[in-house]
């Protein structure tokens, strides 16, 4: 059964931060001591306890525990069970089924490489998420650099700084084993730069994973529906559960309901074929750009999640770092700037997580053309979307608590893609800006 779920549902909630000024009416008091005594909730016993609790987890860490934790590392435990690089399903007769559902595909998969699922490497599932709780919310400068001293936490033999580390990111790279992590006191995992939640939620999943609770078996033969529920009990993971699914185990079917720039690509490609007037939105710096056969943009511009690496390899820019996502997505952490390769030449793990380019004016052009066909005919829109209400909802004008396209009005329209909605989804965010 195909998984569609909102990125919402697995979302942790943390304390509300409206005041008690805001629920309950306060009376005047004569005194500023004692109007801040009236609007306080009252602190019980198990808040106090928690409050205790916390604050023991996180006190500092001297460089002497720290030295000494180093030391005496805790056993790694078994070797990983990597996820294979090869699919589950036949990469030609998806791009067959796809094309026949909607011409246009053609253009792309011509165009464009659908990089999970044509560039195949192996993969720790363990690596992959906890590199993603790591990268969440913050630059992908940052993400590594706080990876970096994640993994030297346990290996305090690699380079104080990221830059002078010199190994590639792959699945053979070092990387601290789900036992070490488990084993490993809040207040340590801290001093790499997590914040206390994320430490919580890193040790989480390796306590999974070290237990049996988890397994690169047990996700491998999940369907998945088994799969969402295995991961969304995992603290800190809803955020990334459906990148994960697509990009680390290479599902066909997965449709991310929650993610805003798969909701504003869909909306674009949909527009493409039933408003003769929408063209499609591409980066205004490709604009001046000679595309004549470099449709696909460079290693240089394509940028890839920190999901699957913690040190992509420096590169040459004419430009200055991209310190954030272009895309508006919800469920995937800021990408770096440049694919990190080996020295062999060949790409790294990262790139199997690469997003597509922003299209470029020329397959803009040709998907217009196609469009334009005497042939063609666009793909029907479900009861109650238009022309008009798309182009309203990709303006801003009229959203559905903040969402562009409702998880009902995704699987309509996406009702031909199955059973491989995720190469179609993973093309949308070419869409996306």
């Amino acid at each position: 059964m195909p998984i569609t779920r909102s990125a919402s549902r697995a979302t942790v909630v943390g304390p509300s931060n409206i005041s008690a000024e805001a629920i309950i009416p306060t009376p005047r008091i004569p005194t500023k001591r004692k109007a801040k005594e009236s609007t306080s909730t009252p602190v019980t016993k198990e808040k106090k306890s928690r409050a205790t609790k916390t604050a023991l987890e996180v006190s500092p860490v001297s460089q002497a525990q720290l030295d000494e934790f180093q030391h005496n590392l805790p056993e790694p435990g078994p070797a990983p069970v990597l996820v294979p690089s090869q699919l589950t399903f036949s990469f030609e007769e998806a791009k067959k089924h796809l094309i026949d559902a909607d011409p246009r595909f053609q253009i792309l998969f011509d165009r464009l490489t659908c990089k999970p699922f044509e560039r195949l490497e192996t993969v720790h599932p363990f690596r992959a998420l906890a590199t993603s709780i790591i990268g969440q919310q913050i630059s992908w400068i940052a993400a590594r650099s706080v990876n970096h001293k994640f993994v030297r936490l346990f290996n305090p033999s690699l380079p104080e700084k990221v830059i002078d580390y010199p190994e590639r990111a792959d699945a053979t790279s070092y990387f601290p084993t789900p036992q070490q992590v488990a084993n490993t006191d809040l207040a340590i995992l801290r001093t790499a730069g997590l914040s206390g939640r994320k430490a919580e939620y890193v040790r989480d999943l390796a306590t999974r994973f070290a237990d049996g609770r988890l397994s690169t078996e047990k996700l491998l033969e999940a369907n998945d529906d088994e799969l969402a529920e295995m991961l969304i009990e995992v603290k800190g993971i809803g955020r990334v559960m459906d990148m994960f699914s697509i990009f680390t185990l290479r599902r066909p079917n997965i449709l991310p309901v929650g993610d805003l720039g798969v909701q504003r690509g869909m909306l674009r490609w949909f527009l493409g074929s039933h408003s003769p007037t929408h063209t499609f939105s591409f980066s205004p710096d490709k604009a001046g750009r000679n595309v004549e056969g470099e449709d696909e943009l460079s290693d240089e511009e394509v940028g890839s999640l920190p999901m699957l690496n913690d040190t992509p390899a420096s590169s040459k820019m004419t430009s200055p770092p991209q310190t954030s996502s272009p895309f508006d997505l919800s469920s995937i952490p800021p990408a770096p700037p440049a694919t990190p390769r080996k020295e062999d030449g060949t790409e790294t793990q990262a790139n199997v997580a690469s997003l597509p380019p922003p299209v470029t004016p020329s397959v803009e052009q040709t998907l217009m053309q196609v469009e334009n066909s005497a042939g063609y005919v666009p793909p029907p829109l479900p009861a109650g979307l238009t022309a008009s209400t798309l182009h309203s909802r990709l303006d801003g004008k009229k959203k559905i608590k903040g969402a562009i396209l409702t998880p009902n009005e995704m699987e309509e329209l996406t009702a031909s893609w199955k059973p491989y909605r995720s190469l179609a989804v993973f093309y949308m965010w070419a869409f996306a800006k």
